[in-house]
């Protein structure tokens, strides 16, 4: 089977905006050198060049869906030859643009179990080939020998409201950017007031820093509500089905099988809205999400969440754990340090620059008020919880994360103590899945409980994993007995 032949304009196009800059300069230094004719020339060769590349790339695409594989041949200069065995295909992920879409065409991306990234990509297929693709792969994964509608059989578990969207872009704020506008301020504030170098930073800075702010919180929302729009949820009997986007659409799935933990998120301000997120995460890549980790309910009332989330792994009601008291007086000492060196610099800054703050040093020092409820929030929203077949822990103030992972999904369990931990008798253990990986991913892990209390649930969570692989394994050989 072949790509769609309106794969070679697109992809041609693609590539040359890619390399646009290049065309550019090419084109202005050639015009520069010899004129208008040689730069039209550069052009002309350049698209050329290109759409005889794609169009070879194109006529030696091969793939086919055989009985245990999806085979795959492409290379244009070196031919490459992928087997991709069914039970390896984690999901089939669907995704277009506003002219992939105008062109009818769709590129279709093969997860695997355990890859960091896309195992295989199909650029591009039409739409009904690329649902079909999506369809019989995952029929022949499941083992399936009748051919079945999965829209017909899928039950709908959820569809975003225009009221959770609007709220999605107020409580899904990207901290990423606006890390990126305090980052910029320095770069700019020397150019902006050339004239009072001294002053800059105090009467431009804080201008520059809240437009800034401004600006990333609304390309923050906008981001959040174009890439969740219109998104909804379906089950079928051993997966989950998933679109969403409105610029980029997406649509795939996310087997019930790989699943490796799900997280309820809930920063303050749906916290305080009564509304929380869930995520599933799994071994593969995601388009479009974290690694490994795909939303399945953007934004909803946090009662609905759980339920949904209990769908996903069946846990039941929750009694969690804190850390002993005296952690929480490390957290206070913690931040009065961070409060006590603000005051430091403060202090400096009225006593030695030539310039005055607009508030005086000791103003800075009211922070230390702040210091006692803070650590009581941070200690606070902390805990774990051990479920008949769950362990469950719960971190973060601003945003509260609370990940469930099955006791069969433990990859490895590490207690670790730091000297400030050791010197309070406080260890965190760290519990580590198939699916909490890459940049800025997050394992399960129960902080700063005490310390004899971290060795008696490591050996308790040893004990639960052997017991539910045992059992998985007495399943898969006498499923009858179930």
């Amino acid at each position: 089977m072949k790509l769609d032949l309106l794969s070679v304009p697109y992809r041609a196009v693609d590539s040359l905006t890619r390399l646009a800059w290049i065309l550019v300069f090419a084109t202005f230094g050639s015009q520069q050198a010899f004129g208008l004719q040689v730069a039209l020339v550069v052009i002309g060769v350049g698209l050329v060049v290109t759409l005889a590349y794609q169009y070879a790339y194109v006529a030696r695409f091969d793939y086919e869906l055989t009985e245990d594989t999806l085979d795959i041949r492409s290379g244009v200069l070196s031919v490459r030859t992928r087997e991709i065995p069914y039970r390896r295909v984690q999901n089939v992920d669907l995704s277009r643009n506003p002219v992939q879409r105008a062109l009818g065409l769709t590129e279709v991306r093969v997860e695997t179990a355990g890859g960091g990234e896309t195992e295989a990509r199909l650029r591009y297929v039409d739409d009904e080939e690329a649902s079909r693709l999506q369809r019989e792969i995952g029929r022949r994964k499941r083992g399936d020998t009748a051919e079945e509608d999965a829209a017909e059989t899928a039950e709908q578990l959820y569809a975003i409201t225009p009221t959770e969207l609007a709220l999605l872009g107020v409580v899904k704020v990207d901290l990423r950017l606006l890390s990126f506008a305090v980052a910029v301020v320095p770069l700019f504030v020397p150019s902006v007031s050339p004239e009072f170098p001294l002053a800059s930073l105090l009467t431009v800075a804080p201008v520059l820093l809240a437009g800034l702010v401004a600006v990333s919180l609304a390309v923050s929302s906008v981001s959040a509500v174009t890439a969740y729009y219109g998104f909804r949820l379906w089950r079928s009997e051993d997966e989950l089905r998933y679109e969403r986007g409105l610029l980029q659409q997406y649509t795939g799935t996310i087997p019930l099988d790989k699943v490796q933990s799900v997280t309820i998120t809930e920063s303050v301000i749906a916290r305080r809205l009564g509304y929380a997120s869930l995520e599933v995460e799994t071994a593969g890549y995601a388009p479009g999400e974290q690694q490994g980790s795909q939303s399945a309910v953007p934004l909803a009332e946090r009662d609905r969440v759980l339920s949904l989330a209990r769908q996903v792994e069946p846990f039941g009601d929750l009694s969690f754990e804190r850390p002993p008291k005296r952690a929480r007086q490390r957290y206070a000492a913690r931040y009065a340090l961070g409060v006590a060196v603000l005051v430091g610099v403060a202090y400096a800054v009225a006593r030695f620059a030539p310039f005055q703050l607009p508030v005086p040093w000791q103003a800075v020092a009211g922070l230390f008020v702040l210091v006692p409820p803070a650590a009581h929030l941070k200690w606070r929203n902390l805990g774990v919880a051990l479920a008949a077949d769950h362990v469950v822990t719960r971190a973060g103030f601003w945003t509260r994360s609370t990940k469930v992972v099955p006791y069969y999904r433990v990859q490895t369990l590490v207690e670790r103590a730091t000297a400030f931990q050791r010197r309070r008798e406080l260890a965190t253990l760290v519990v580590d899945t198939a699916g909490a990986t890459g940049l800025g991913r997050m394992d399960a892990r129960a902080l700063d409980v005490d310390a004899g209390r971290a060795s008696e649930l490591r050996e308790r969570l040893e004990d639960e994993l052997h017991d539910a692989l045992v059992e998985r394994r007495r399943r898969r050989v006498s499923p009858a007995d179930d």
